[in-house]
C-alpha cells in the first residue's frame, strides 16, 4: 500500500488541527451528560424543527432481530409487557 495513504488511514487527525495550543484539554468531557441522555434540535428545509430525544443509555433495551420482527415498536413491548405483568401473582 502507498506510504501516504497508509499514513492518512493511522491518522485521521489532520495536520491543519493543532491542539498543542489547548489549555486544558480533558478527554470524554462530556461523556457523563452523554450517558444521561440528550436531545437533537434538527431545523428542516420547510422551516419547522424536529427535536430528537435520546434517553439515558441505561433505558435503552435492545431486541435482538428475531424478537422485533413480533414487536416492531415500543407501543407493541409495552402493551405486551403490560399484559404479563397482570398476570404475576401480587404478593
Amino acid at each position: 500500500m502507498n506510504e501516504k495513504i497508509q499514513y492518512e488511514l493511522d491518522d485521521d487527525l489532520k495536520e491543519e488541527y493543532d491542539l498543542s495550543q489547548l489549555k486544558n484539554p480533558i478527554q470524554g468531557k462530556y461523556y457523563q451528560q452523554y450517558q444521561e441522555g440528550y436531545s437533537v434540535t434538527i431545523h428542516n428545509e420547510d422551516g419547522t424543527t424536529t427535536v430528537k430525544n435520546f434517553p439515558s443509555q441505561n433505558d435503552i433495551i435492545v431486541l435482538d432481530p428475531d424478537v422485533k420482527q413480533y414487536f416492531p415498536d415500543s407501543e407493541s413491548v409495552n402493551s405486551t409487557l403490560r399484559s404479563l405483568i397482570k398476570l404475576i401473582p401480587q404478593k
